[in-house]
């Protein structure tokens, strides 16, 4: 059994639990059986040390990309994304969307540069991942108005309704649940896990943030993608193997990683 964390940031952990040192923090994961990470982005100021970090591991890839909320003096546009992301090692365009938790009433800037990263995306023809949060109807909008359907991508740690779920995999989207899907509170998000189709599920951690029960507010490791995947293994009524066998698909078929 093999299972991927399809969304984590490496180079954001807290590694003294683990000597320092990122390696052990691969090597617990494989205990669990979590053997693919996919590092992704969040600053372009941070991207070489980033891609520094993972180089070195056949079974760990990358993603470029601005959050929506991080403030920049530079703007990055599509060629700059399109040189950063060139070489194999580099997956996907992202994490890029739109985020109106955190920010004022002006949006333009978010919708702009979710605008390049989508553009980026289609010329590379590498898939997205897209951050929503309290922005459904002007994500997927802007996600049909530039065509993002020709590359696809992932929903990352999806919390919205079924609808939302819906739209964005007849786009050709994959959903991606993190640890929030096992919080007690999160009864609609679970009905959501359990409803759509098991060909376009995705699991991640999104750590170091949002470790999923039993280890709730505590920092999250890649490792524990293993209790996601239990607990949709049991909300859907299957085994793990057989969610760890789909979901590991489902990854493979979207980011089309190479060694």
């Amino acid at each position: 059994m093999q299972l991927v964390d399809s969304h984590c940031h490496l180079d954001l952990l807290d590694l003294t639990p683990y000597s320092n040192n990122i390696e052990n923090v691969l090597t617990t994961a494989a205990t669990q059986d979590v053997n693919y990470f996919l590092c992704v982005c969040v600053t372009l100021k941070d991207f070489p040390m980033m891609l520094n970090k993972i180089l070195d591991y056949p079974n760990v890839w990358g993603s470029v990309g601005l959050h929506p909320n991080e403030k920049t003096s530079y703007e990055p546009t599509v060629e700059d994304l399109f040189l950063l992301g060139s070489t194999k090692k580099i997956i996907a365009i992202g994490e890029t969307g739109l985020d109106y938790y955190r920010t004022e009433d002006n949006h333009d800037f978010q919708h702009e540069r979710f605008r390049v990263h989508i553009r980026a995306a289609k010329k590379l023809n590498k898939p997205l991942i897209i951050h929503s949060r309290q922005a459904k109807a002007d994500t997927l909008r802007i996600l049909r108005e530039e065509r993002a359907d020709v590359v696809h991508g992932v929903m990352h740690c999806f919390t919205e309704d079924l609808d939302m779920a819906e739209a964005a995999i007849d786009m050709g989207f994959y959903i991606s649940f993190s640890g929030i899907v096992t919080f007690s509170n999160a009864k609609d998000l679970q009905n959501v896990a359990r409803a759509i189709p098991f060909e376009r599920m995705l699991i991640e951690t999104d750590c170091p943030w949002l470790a999923p029960v039993p280890h709730r507010g505590k920092p999250n490791y890649p490792g524990y993608v293993r209790h996601v995947a239990e607990f949709i293994a049991e909300l859907r009524g299957v085994s793990l193997e057989e969610v760890a066998e789909i979901t590991t698909r489902n990854f493979f078929t979207l980011f089309h990683p190479e060694n």
